[in-house]
């Protein structure tokens, strides 16, 4: 006899339809499985056997075929358990086949029958819905991020004999209400504010710009001036997630098991790997491929602090997810593609001891050092970075200021207020502010009278800047007229977004 289950299974962030097929046939009792199941599919018939015979249902003792379609593409994982076993309950006349095939299962089993959580069920639910099915069977702890999505029946498991009761319509299964919108954030959205920073007014702005137009920013300063303090402060200014850039950050935390039994996130991810991290670690992939820190930071921050102590090839990689907003991760049989379009946050020293420029301290470092550290990091890279910000070392009289420094929800007042602009600037298009505008976006949004046009031509031939500069300069100038509520682009607002190309006319 034959019976049919349906699963999904994980292609980058996204999932596709799976059919399990399970013959059962006279012969030598044995249990084959095809379709390119990887080693832990594999293992799921020694998982499957003790499970069911554990919760006290018969196990058959004949020819069992289980066929994973569709076959051209690998099966990863122990999401698997719990359809193949359905499936050869159903063969064997235990579960009712037409009722098993009309719901999507998912789930690991332990050796008792209990059913484990599994990742990436936010995307199975999506797919569930696009695929017409009215219900999916997944883990409890996994219920509340499958929940967000309306049309599909959630139903949690904790136990293979409930999903026999529940097909038996002995004991159905209650589903979880879908949860329409992600839970609201407190009222204090970080537990670091910028008034906790003394001084570094300039970093400050420049900071609410990059917040305001999702800008990408490098800090350069000496030890102890506050960029890491600064950086880690920024989650607070941004604005909160809207319900589809929610729905993507939430797929790529639920495909790297990160979701930790929550619905949907409702803050914009801060991610600071250490600068000992491989490629894989940062861009994604590996033997079993997973996004990487650059997809763990899509609609947030990523943080590179000390950015020449990382090495030069793995900075070199983040050309893609910087220009393009997504990683190709190509292998011999399949190619994933992860989205990464994040802010990055770079931190640096000006030289190996930090001291280059300093009035207060030595420098110690000689050309040759000076040279290999600047060459850690390519031109093209800084190129990407919108804004250069200069760092310097803190104040005495900065430090023990009565003079309160300006609040992070007062920043953030003014970040939203630009925000609504560029959502309503672009509305028709499918981005969200200002550093994510192409050339057509720029030459529409970004027009220069005489005057500008004049500065720009004096800044672009002076410092020689590269095309790509040219349009950060013009992102970077948008921006800041949109914090000034000013439609047109004024000689100000382009003065201020040269300034902030400051290793464009020297490197450190």
């Amino acid at each position: 006899m034959i019976s049919k289950t349906y699963t999904c299974s994980l292609q980058g962030v996204d999932a596709i339809l799976v059919e399990i097929e399970v013959d059962l046939s006279s012969g030598l009792p044995c249990f084959n499985m095809v379709g390119l199941p990887d080693n832990i599919v594999r293992e799921s018939k020694d998982r499957v056997k003790t499970a069911i015979h554990n919760s006290g249902y018969p196990f058959p003792r004949e020819r069992i075929t289980v066929n994973l379609a569709p076959a051209h593409i690998k099966k990863e994982g122990a999401g698997y358990d719990l359809p193949i076993a359905v499936g050869i309950l159903a063969a064997l006349g235990l579960v009712n086949p037409s009722r098993a095939q009309e719901a999507i299962l998912v789930g690991e089993l332990a050796l008792d029958g209990r059913v484990k959580p599994v990742t990436g069920c936010l995307s199975m639910a999506i797919q569930a819905r696009n695929s017409g099915y009215g219900e999916f069977l997944l883990p409890s702890e996994n219920a509340r991020e499958a929940a967000v999505i309306e049309q599909v029946s959630v139903l949690p498991v904790t136990h293979l004999s409930q999903v026999l009761e529940h097909f038996s319509a002995r004991n159905p299964i209650p589903s979880i209400s879908p949860l329409e919108t992600p839970p609201s954030p407190p009222e204090v959205f970080h537990d670091m504010d910028f008034e906790e920073v003394k001084g570094q007014e300039q970093t400050k702005r420049g900071m609410e710009v990059a917040g305001a137009g999702g800008h990408n920013l490098i800090m350069i300063g000496p030890p102890g001036a506050g960029k890491t303090m600064l950086a880690q402060r920024i989650s607070g200014i941004l604005p909160q997630l809207s319900f589809e850039e929610s729905l993507e950050t939430s797929k790529i935390f639920s495909v790297a098991g990160l979701l930790k039994n929550q619905s949907l996130m409702s803050r914009r991810p801060f991610r600071a790997p250490h600068h000992t991290i491989s490629e894989a670690g940062l861009i994604g992939g590996g033997s079993v491929p997973r996004p990487g820190e650059v997809s763990l930071a899509h609609n947030g921050v990523l943080f590179l602090d000390e950015l020449p102590e990382f090495r030069r090839n793995v900075l070199d990689l983040l050309r893609q997810p910087l220009e393009d907003g997504r990683v190709t991760i190509a292998r011999a049989a399949i190619s994933l593609t992860y989205p990464s379009r994040f802010m990055l946050i770079a931190a640096m020293n000006p030289c190996p001891c930090g001291y280059a420029g300093d009035p207060h301290r030595h420098c110690s470092c000689t050309a040759p050092q000076l040279q290999r550290y600047r060459s850690r990091i390519s031109g093209p890279i800084l190129d990407r970075i919108d804004l250069h910000i200069e760092v310097p070392s803190v104040k005495y009289e900065d430090l023990h200021s009565e003079r309160p420094s300006e609040a992070s929800v007062a920043i953030r007042e003014r970040i939203m207020t630009a925000r609504e602009i560029q959502l309503e600037r672009f509305a028709e298009d499918t981005i969200y502010c200002n550093a994510q505008m192409k050339p057509r976006h720029i030459r529409k949004h970004c027009p220069l009278d005489v005057s500008c046009k004049n500065l720009l031509e004096r800044a672009i031939n002076q410092l020689g800047l590269s095309a790509r500069a040219y349009h950060r300069i013009l992102k970077v100038s948008r921006t800041i007229a949109d914090l000034d509520g000013e439609t047109p682009i004024a000689p100000h607002h382009l003065l201020e977004a040269i300034q902030y190309r400051s290793l464009d006319r020297r490197l450190f």
